[in-house]
């Protein structure tokens, strides 16, 4: 600024604390910051330079512990490393402790506290997360000891939720989880926010500021709650038409990162976000899928599993994951070139069990086969059929599409009749919610040969 004002510069304005001004001088409008200047022809030029800053970028430590399997505390690292990677964070270190059980006052013990001290100091790091859910005393702990922003493997999670959740139902459900979450982990700080009571009776202390903080989350839940409410009819009326239009429904489910709406966006074009992320996408996507054999399939992609999924978040997505209780057929997609894929496998058929979805029949598709070569062929025990294939490339595609055909006439009833030309119509029936095999045309009627729902059968 005074650069300018030497030179003859009129100020136009000069923000207080910023450092820099704006000021007019030859017909320019001139920018000054700590002795530098940038010209511009006119305000109009000015107002349309664009600068971005870089937000900072976070530099975490990750920390587990092996309770049995040091092998099992490795691969969950590896993955909470990539939820962090997400999340946008660096990982510049990790550190794991084998113990019996967690400390119940700082997660790990006081000598890989120390540990971790020196180590968050040595590589700069501005946070430390945990691979498990911490309960409130360790997270302040930590915090007390470390002197560092500290967050667990919930808060990571749910951070990402919040960032992919794009309709109001997703970001409903985002948030009721996450004031669950906070509701546990509020701390009072004494007496020295609570409100005082006046008059007779309401002399103390009165309501403290935590107890108003619980009950201001418990009424911001309950109104979440109806809001849901209402979203969850409306999907059970989605549901009602479904059954109605007597078109099974195949639900596809797997681990994240799995490649189920890749696997969507070859099937029927739905244009889903896909990326190699975890958690890329979080709201539900239905499509009609059209089969060789002229079947049609409505087609739902839901919300990734993840192994130590917050209960908090299975609750809150209850609704969506439901779709697969709902659906007639399970489509397990699973990455086949993961490292950690049986564990992967495993904590996909326990968030099922948990939804009571274990009497569907399952299809499990082993994706990636671009990436694995000629891998041995896999067998997923549960499944009716296992396959391998290949989402991106459509390797495999079509096998997968025959054997879902076959899955789906198990439940239809064959039927090879007649019928009188006066009951053509009926036909039409079977041509829209059935498989029309062959239709032949004689003098007694139509001759066709067909595979009807067992709710189309009793009209015909």
């Amino acid at each position: 600024m005074d650069l300018l004002c030497k030179q003859g510069g009129q100020i136009l304005s000069s923000p207080e604390g910023l450092g820099f001004c704006f000021a007019k001088q030859g017909g320019q409008i001139l920018c000054s910051c700590k002795g530098s200047r940038i010209c511009f022809a006119n305000k109009e030029d000015m107002m349309a330079q664009i600068y971005e800053t870089d937000e900072e970028i976070e530099r975490v430590l990750l920390i587990g512990v092996a309770l049995d399997d040091n092998d099992e505390a490795e691969s969950s690292l590896d993955e909470l490393a990539e939820l962090a990677k997400t999340a946008g964070a660096v990982t510049v270190g990790r550190l794991i402790q084998p113990r019996e059980y967690f400390h119940p006052a700082t997660y790990i013990g006081k000598g890989k506290l120390e540990e971790v001290r020196l180590m968050a100091d040595e590589l700069d790091a501005t946070g430390i997360i945990c691979d498990d859910e911490l309960t409130p005393a360790q997270l302040r702990n930590l915090e007390d000891v470390l002197n560092l922003k500290i967050m667990d493997r919930t808060m990571v999670i749910l951070d990402i939720f919040a960032s992919r959740a794009n309709t109001s139902e997703g970001k409903i459900q985002v948030e009721m989880a996450q004031l669950k979450y906070r509701m546990t982990r509020l701390s009072g700080l004494g007496t020295t926010l609570s409100r005082l009571g006046g008059g007779i009776g309401t002399r103390g202390p009165g309501e403290k500021k935590i107890e108003t903080d619980r009950r201001l989350i418990r009424d911001r839940i309950s109104r979440l709650n109806a809001q849901l409410k209402e979203i969850e009819n409306h999907r059970e009326i989605q549901r009602q038409k479904r059954s109605d239009s007597t078109i099974p429904v195949a639900a596809i489910v797997g681990y994240t990162n799995a490649g189920k709406s890749t696997l969507l966006n070859k099937l029927t074009n739905a244009g889903v976000l896909s990326e190699d992320k975890l958690f890329a996408t979080l709201d539900p996507t239905t499509r009609v899928l059209k089969l060789p054999n002229t079947d049609k399939v409505l087609l739902t992609d839901t919300v990734g599993f993840i192994r130590k999924l917050p209960h908090n978040l299975i609750e809150a997505f209850k609704s969506t994951l439901e779709e697969a209780k709902y659906a007639d057929i399970i489509i397990h997609v699973v990455d086949s070139v993961h490292p950690d894929m049986d564990r992967q496998i495993a904590a996909v058929y326990e968030t099922l069990d948990e939804l009571q979805v274990g009497d569907k029949p399952v299809i499990t598709l082993f994706n990636k086969t671009d990436l694995a070569g000629n891998a041995e062929t896999i067998k997923d025990m549960r499944a009716k059929c296992s396959m391998r294939v290949s989402a991106k490339t459509g390797e495999g595609i079509d096998e997968f599409l025959d054997e879902l055909g076959k899955i789906l006439r198990e439940n239809r009833i064959h039927i090879n009749r007649c019928f009188k030309y006066q009951d053509a119509g009926r036909i039409q029936l079977i041509r829209e919610f059935g498989t029309l095999i062959s239709e032949e045309y004689t003098q007694d009627g139509i001759e066709v040969e067909a595979y009807v729902p067992k709710e189309i059968y009793d009209k015909l």
